[in-house]
């Protein structure tokens, strides 16, 4: 209703809509076409025809006696509606305009979309297309029926219509009697209701345009980077289009849903891309000539996937977010510690709530949850301390930590090749117990990490192929998140290749060159280690950055040892340390072990850690090894063990 209460006028694609169905109601009443009988459309009678040619806009009621005359008497009228539907399209003012502008339909198509659109909403239309098709069964327009109205061709398979996805056509009983209808989309749209359609993939989402300018129909690719930032690269190219950002779909209701949204927005299409498209993806995006394109990929897509329309593209060799990007996001400016990339930045940003100080905790989140199942996450506790080792391998591990410290002053600032990547590789090999567990997490703690130590049960598969894509799993939930990679028995992965005597030593060799090239591509920190250091390749020899031997601690490194197995808040008596040193050869790992266990059976009789319970949890330590031990080797301070397992004091 307009302000003083009259009607508002109806709108050209209505009024258009409306001549046409009274001209075709009209010329049926008169006995052209559907002869008349005293039950069309079963119960629809004169009167309500009347009636309802009455009501509509566009119509004036029956004219004349003969269908020519008839004809004659409404041409002018068809004539002004054209005139006033055709101005209306150039002009693109109404929801209808757009529909049919971003289409690409011609006035003849448009009318049929018109007239469709007019039948959908309107159940008073739907019983006179009833009427003058004589069935009441068919409520919509019938091919036969439209084209009779316009032409039939206007909802072909390859005709524009269907091409956006905008119009639906029965696929049931004989051509001339399959309805035509909009699709439900449309129907909402002309309603002024923007609600996406139902049938879109998941994560499929809508963004708006940022800035203003129109676009010809084109095919766009960006490769490269992380997702974040191929975006803004379209944004930056097409700043005036809205866009709908889509995974790849995957069924033919998907894949249509994506058209005619793109085309009820009037956005262009940005595929994200997990591999060269299929094609059956090719060939929706050649049919979908009307819209823009956009196929979004971590790496180049080979030529002969693409579709056959022509395209541009844009390459991006990095996507680490700038200065502009984190003050947007944070309000800081960039954190060398973390080079983080533009999507990485949002996550961050989301799990630290945009506080700046809670970046450190949002980093270490971005891995969490990818990683579970395959490794396992050690929070670092212990500092370099608890870390007893010769003077130069105490060296090392400071130099380990230094040099991915300082990776952003030595490859950026001052200009050192980074080649193969500003990745840094340590290995740490020496027998069990020496402290290589213990270095990896001082490691971690010391550069603020968290530190996950991969699961090879759950990593290495004997089935072809799942190696690899386990290994990707890790890095690349790695790469999202600062971290440290730890790699224990490290020759079980990393081991030297075979000669090739069957599939199993062909595949095997395939998984050990895969994590070489993915190592060489990881800007991260990853830690091996191994008892064994000769059965580490030499290709992953020349790829690591620090290898550090550890060895069995000396006698003055296992009573330091001995010292700090034994908190200050724990009941301990008078201990031998120096004793304990001398006599037993033993790594930091069973030092700490026995320990532990002689806290226990202190616990158990609520009594001081005494120097026979530390020999009796000793003892244990080397039956668990399978070593052999005499009674004369723990000297004074053990006795027989009775039968209840209790120490018997010298």
């Amino acid at each position: 209703m307009r302000d003083d209460g009259r009607p508002r006028p109806a709108p050209p694609w209505q009024v258009m809509a409306d001549t046409l169905l009274q001209r075709e109601a009209l010329v049926c009443r008169l006995g052209e076409g559907l002869l008349p009988h005293d039950f069309a459309g079963l119960y629809i009678g004169h009167e309500e025809v009347d009636r309802i040619l009455a009501e509509l806009p566009g119509s004036s009621g029956p004219a004349a006696a003969k269908v020519e005359a008839l004809l004659r008497q409404l041409e002018p009228e068809l004539v002004l509606a054209r005139k006033q539907f055709d101005e209306s399209l150039a002009t693109g003012q109404s929801t209808f305009d757009r529909l049919a502008r971003t289409a690409r339909l011609d006035s003849r198509d448009a009318q049929a979309l018109a007239v469709l659109l007019a039948v959908e909403r309107s159940p008073h239309r739907m019983r006179l297309v009833a009427y003058f098709q004589d069935n009441v069964q068919l409520p919509r327009l019938t091919v036969a029926s439209l084209s009779r109205i316009l032409d039939a061709r206007c909802v072909a398979p390859d005709a524009p219509l269907r091409r956006a996805e905008f119009v639906e056509l029965g696929t049931e009983g004989p051509w001339a009697t399959r309805m035509c209808w909009p699709a439900p989309r449309l129907t909402w749209a002309i309603a002024s209701d923007d609600s996406a359609d139902s049938a879109l993939p998941a994560g499929a989402r809508r963004l708006q345009a940022v800035g203003s300018g129109d676009l010809e129909p084109s095919m766009l690719l960006v490769t490269g980077a992380d997702s974040d930032s191929r975006l803004a690269a379209v944004r930056d190219r097409w700043p005036g289009k809205a866009l709908l950002v889509s995974p790849t779909p995957s069924t033919s209701a998907e894949w249509a849903a994506v058209v005619r949204e793109a085309g009820v927005g009037d956005r262009a299409v940005v595929l994200e891309l997990d591999g060269p498209p299929s094609r059956a993806a090719a060939d929706w995006i050649d049919r979908a000539e009307h819209l823009s394109w956009v196929l979004s990929s971590p790496k180049e897509l080979a030529l002969d996937a693409l579709p056959r329309r022509p395209w541009q593209e844009i390459r991006l060799d990095s996507g680490l977010a700038s200065a502009a990007d984190w003050e947007q996001a944070l309000g800081v400016r960039p954190d060398p510690s973390f080079p983080l990339s533009r999507e990485q930045l949002r996550l961050v940003t989301a799990a630290s709530a945009g506080d700046p100080g809670q970046v450190a905790a949002g980093v270490r989140r971005l891995a969490g949850g990818h990683l579970d199942g395959l490794s396992v996450r050690i929070r670092p506790r212990r500092t370099m301390s608890d870390l007893v080792l010769p003077a130069d391998q105490v060296a090392q591990v400071r130099e380990l930590i230094a040099r991915y410290k300082r990776r952003t002053t030595v490859y950026q600032d001052w200009g050192f090749s980074p080649l193969p990547s500003t990745g840094v590789v340590a290995l740490f090999s020496g027998p069990s117990g020496t402290g290589k567990t213990l270095a990896a997490e001082i490691v971690a703690g010391e550069l603020g990490l968290d530190l996950y130590k991969v699961d090879l049960s759950a990593v290495v598969s004997k089935y072809i192929g799942e190696t690899e894509k386990n290994l990707e799993r890790i890095f690349g939930a790695a790469a999202a998140g600062d971290l440290v990679l730890f790699f224990d028995e490290a020759d079980s992965l990393f081991g030297k290749r075979s000669e090739v005597s069957d599939a199993h030593d062909r595949y095997a060799n395939i998984e050990v060159a895969y994590l070489l090239q993915r190592l060489e591509s990881y800007d991260g920190l990853v830690v091996m280690a191994t008892n064994l250091q000769r059965n580490i390749d030499d290709a992953f020899l020349r790829r690591i950055s620090v290898s550090i031997d550890f060895e069995a601690p000396d006698e003055p490194q296992r009573k330091q040892i001995w010292q700090q197995a034994f908190p200050a808040s724990a009941p301990v008596a008078e201990l031998d340390f120096d004793f304990l040193a001398k006599q037993f050869r033993i790594t930091g790992g069973i030092i700490r072990n026995a320990a532990l266990g002689a806290g226990f059976l202190a616990a158990d009789e609520n009594a001081p850690v005494t120097m026979e319970r530390v020999a009796l949890a000793l003892k244990r330590e080397f039956q668990k090894m399978g070593r052999l031990r005499t009674e004369s080797e723990f000297d004074r301070y053990f006795n027989l063990v009775n039968g209840d397992g209790h120490a018997e004091p010298a």
